[in-house]
């Protein structure tokens, strides 16, 4: 399958070409020419699926004219190590538990299946190394960093603004060394992006050593995040309750909910989306206005949503040929302040006995204010409450216990690099390596 530039400049990229270069020649975002839609009998059966089962029919789809079937097989059981179960918090409401995998966050998924996607490729192609850059609000870091941990031939370089990401967070790329570089950037996390997208489009740079990308502006991301979709189908299935399906997704770069969209369009049984927002309200604006207008990101205590100029939303825009009212016909958007999201996450604590992290609490929310009559509604509760623990404890008023995995994280020793926000110092670092 070709894939083409959402700046509509670029050449046409074999699938193999899009995951090594990451972004598009022109700076757009590659996207498949075609998307497949499943056949019906999947869906007839996809109650009685494994989630590997679910995933490599899709991952088929998706990546079939370009792996070998036995080759993406490996890929997608390798990567799917761990469940993602849906939980009932309400009679309407249930969690996709997203927060199973090795980091405790959604992005294990698309991080362990481009790592070894990426692994295959440069195989193929006997390439010495490869560095991936990545900007991180959060969870990317360190879902990416564990993901490429000790991957012969690939060199990871973690950009993250200072202070701007919890204390584990920040345990979990920084800690870890080997083949990973963890960059301390004094910013935000659009400064850190636009460093990455910079380095891309930077000749020298990329004549002095191959770069890719392994945030959701990689197809090799953010593709594979489709597969939750469906697996959360078929468990409301099995419930019973796939009737009226709505899905809330917490959305920060827009690669989680653009995965989600893509599922709709394979033929995923989804009657509507709701995109929630912190306070870095740009989508749910341009939702009620029709005009984008991407601004710098406002810190909140849901951080890995903290972004004012979302990636994805080129891709969401391509995919609805740039109408606003289909986007709006089938997404609708929600946004909340700090305020609103302790206050979501003490009620239902209390109320439903389910603790929530800031970023599913939004998704919560805003499927408790916006679901109507007849529909029941999935949340993506996209990583661990004990990822946030001080900001929860402070807003339960009780302990939250600490999985032993993130325990272990904790007890790493720190190392970054300080690097300021100017693209030349940034440039220089690399050319030194």
């Amino acid at each position: 399958m070709k894939y083409y530039s959402t700046n509509g400049k670029a050449d046409r990229a074999t699938l193999h070409e899009a995951v090594v270069k990451g972004l598009a020649g022109d700076k757009g975002l590659f996207m498949p020419e075609t998307i497949k839609r499943l056949p019906d009998s999947f869906f007839e059966e996809i109650q009685d699926l494994s989630f590997q089962e679910v995933a490599y029919r899709v991952a088929d789809a998706f990546f079939g004219e370009d792996v070998p079937a036995d080759t993406l097989k490996q890929i997608v059981y390798d990567t799917l190590s761990f469940d993602c179960p849906v939980v009932k918090v309400t009679d309407n409401i249930y969690s996709l538990e997203l927060f199973h995998g090795p980091t405790l966050a959604f992005k294990d998924v698309g991080a362990r299946f481009m790592a070894r996607l990426l692994g295959y490729f440069i195989q193929q192609e006997g390439c010495k190394q490869v560095n991936v850059l990545v900007a991180t609000s959060g969870d990317t870091g360190s879902a990416v960093a564990n993901g490429f941990l000790g991957v012969e031939g690939i060199h990871v370089y973690v950009l993250y603004p200072k202070g701007k990401v919890s204390a584990i967070q920040e345990c979990q790329f920084t800690t870890l060394g080997q083949n990973i570089t963890a960059l301390e950037v004094d910013g935000v996390f659009d400064d850190c992006q636009a460093l990455v997208k910079s380095a891309f489009m930077d000749d020298e740079l990329n004549r002095h050593m191959k770069l890719t990308s392994a945030n959701s502006i990689n197809v090799a991301r953010f593709l594979p995040q489709a597969f939750y979709y469906f697996y959360a189908y078929a468990q409301m299935k099995k419930l019973g309750k796939a009737g009226r399906l709505v899905v809330c997704v917490p959305s920060g770069n827009f690669g989680n909910i653009t995965a989600g969209l893509f599922g709709k369009v394979m033929g995923l049984p989804v009657k509507r989306f709701i995109a929630a927002n912190n306070a870095n309200d740009i989508f749910y604006n341009y939702l009620q206005t029709g005009e984008y207008h991407p601004r710098a990101s406002i810190q909140t205590i849901a951080n890995a949503m903290d972004v004012g100029d979302p990636s994805n939303f080129a891709r969401i825009y391509d995919l609805y040929k740039g109408s606003h009212a289909a986007i709006a016909a089938e997404i609708s958007g929600a946004t909340y302040s700090d305020a609103q999201i302790a206050e979501t996450v003490k009620a239902c604590y209390e109320q439903n006995g389910y603790l929530l992290d800031p970023h599913g609490a939004c998704g919560f929310r805003a499927l408790s204010e916006g679901l109507r009559e007849g529909e029941t509604g999935v949340f993506l509760e996209t990583a661990h409450p004990a990822k946030f623990k001080s900001t929860v404890e402070n807003i339960i008023g009780c302990p939250v216990d600490v999985p032993a995995k993130l325990e272990a994280f904790m007890k790493g020793e720190k190392k970054s690099v300080p690097m300021s926000r100017n693209f030349e110092d940034f440039k220089a670092f690399l050319m030194r390596e």
